[in-house]
């Protein structure tokens, strides 16, 4: 079995959610006692979060470089980022490490190429719905266009994530505005919904969304499992 690398924290609400999905599935696999190897390098969130509304994508990369390269020393195989914002430096810090870095938005694509969907709607922070990194490397790889919500829709998925989520609060009011925000895709030509924040999992499951949800936290650790495995 190889070792699977995580730098988490971000937040470490959805971090004890990799955490379990890495070990259920290695068990799933192997059989009890089996759980899964891991070395964790566990962030501050505040100094994440700080930097990041600050706009330092450079000292944030700087910092998810070091920490990479520590978990490559204390011989993990590969390297998962357990967020999907970070992975807006996840090239810089691929091309510091000789060992893989399993990308999030390359789990989430290959499950929804397989489901032959053509057209994804994606939820997320500001920074991974707005930016290039995310939607162009799907759209590019893998043929599937991606849609995001209208601005205003953007602006309060951002401020619940960061406001409520990362924080554990689970609101009812929020979940229906949230599957309001799904609806609205579903009317813009949406196959499906991407869960872009490893955060939108605890609030939103299948049962809620009119479209298959591909919930990120999963298919990233699940993905993790397998090469693990192989």
């Amino acid at each position: 079995m190889k070792t699977i690398g995580l730098i988490g924290g971000m937040s470490w609400e959805s971090t004890v959610d990799y955490y379990k999905i890495l070990n259920q599935e290695v068990k799933n696999s192997l059989g009890n006692p089996h759980s899964a190897e891991i070395i964790m390098h566990s962030v501050d969130f505040a100094e994440i979060e700080r930097l990041q509304e600050l706009g330092d994508w450079n000292k944030l990369t700087e910092k998810m470089i070091k920490i990479a390269r520590e978990l490559e020393q204390a011989r993990a195989d590969m390297i998962l980022i357990c967020a999907n914002t970070m992975h807006q430096m996840a090239p810089a810090v691929e091309a510091e490490l000789e060992i893989p870095l399993l990308h999030i938005a390359d789990a989430a694509a290959e499950k929804i190429k397989a489901d032959n969907l053509k057209k994804v709607g994606l939820l997320g922070t500001k920074y991974t719905m707005e930016a290039d990194f995310y939607k162009n490397r799907i759209e590019k790889n893998y043929g599937i266009e991606v849609i995001i919500p209208e601005s205003d829709d953007r602006s309060y998925i951002h401020q619940a994530i960061y406001q409520e989520l990362v924080a554990g609060i689970l609101k009812t009011e929020t979940r229906e505005k949230f599957k309001g925000i799904i609806d609205n895709l579903k009317i813009h030509g949406a196959e499906g919904v991407i869960l872009g924040c490893t955060e939108i999992p605890m609030l939103i499951k299948a049962e809620d969304s009119v479209l298959p949800v591909y919930n990120t936290t999963e298919l990233h650790a699940k993905k993790a499992v397998e090469l693990a495995l192989n």
